[in-house]
């Protein structure tokens, strides 16, 4: 039975709007997408969300992958409010799986500048019952130590757990650990996808409460 509902934040419950975002700031499209891949895009990017690497590092690599455009690397990233944002129905769907007796988490890869500087687009989380932001512990998605830390600190059965994600390594990584896994395409697709999990069509609570009745 499941008992514990585990997101993923961006694309899940956040937009990761990094195009929109380095539009907004002036540049033009082809200048987004080349600012893009020498970061957003690249293999150094894990390292932003592992947080082991200071920014000037990071900035430093960035810089490495396209020398010719430093100053502009530099303007897109001296600042990164609204490249996160939070999607409408977030803490509404939260909220009701609370209500209907569920434990909601995240499990997230996230770097610390996000955190604090798209503070608001993680407005869902005092409604949540915890969770792991990447950066915190040093590891990314899809290593299994994640998955494990996760359960460990928590207390979980995986077997309880249902992992929604949009990356589909980091739901195999997580069907490894015995987690339940549904690649994330849009809400209503996740929804039907709990539903035939036993999710959201009955209260968890009052599930769980009259089964310990009936063995009393």
């Amino acid at each position: 039975m499941i008992k514990h509902i585990v997101f993923d934040i961006g694309n899940v419950l956040t937009d990761f709007r990094w195009r929109e975002f380095l539009l907004d700031k002036g540049f033009d499209g082809e200048m987004a997408d080349r600012i893009a891949k020498a970061s957003i895009l690249s293999p150094f990017w894990s390292e932003y969300d592992r947080g082991e690497w200071s920014e000037e590092r990071l900035m430093e690599e960035f810089v490495k992958n396209d020398p010719e455009i430093e100053e502009e690397l530099h303007k897109a990233f001296d600042n990164i409010h609204n490249m996160v944002t939070i999607r409408e129905y977030a803490i509404p769907w939260v909220r009701e799986l609370k209500k209907k007796g569920y434990k909601v988490w995240y499990l997230s890869n996230f770097a610390y500048k996000t955190s604090v500087e798209c503070a608001d687009a993680l407005a869902f989380i005092p409604y949540m019952d915890g969770g792991i932001l990447s950066y915190r512990d040093k590891m990314v998605k899809p290593d299994p130590a994640i998955y494990q830390l996760f359960l460990e600190r928590f207390g979980l059965a995986p077997e309880e757990c249902v992992f929604l994600d949009d990356t589909m390594k980091n739901i195999e990584a997580a069907r490894v650990a015995g987690i339940h896994g549904i690649c994330f395409q849009s809400k209503e697709q996740a929804e039907e996808e709990l539903k035939m999990l036993g999710v959201g069509g009955t209260d968890c609570q009052a599930f769980v409460s009259s089964h310990e009745e009936a063995e009393a």
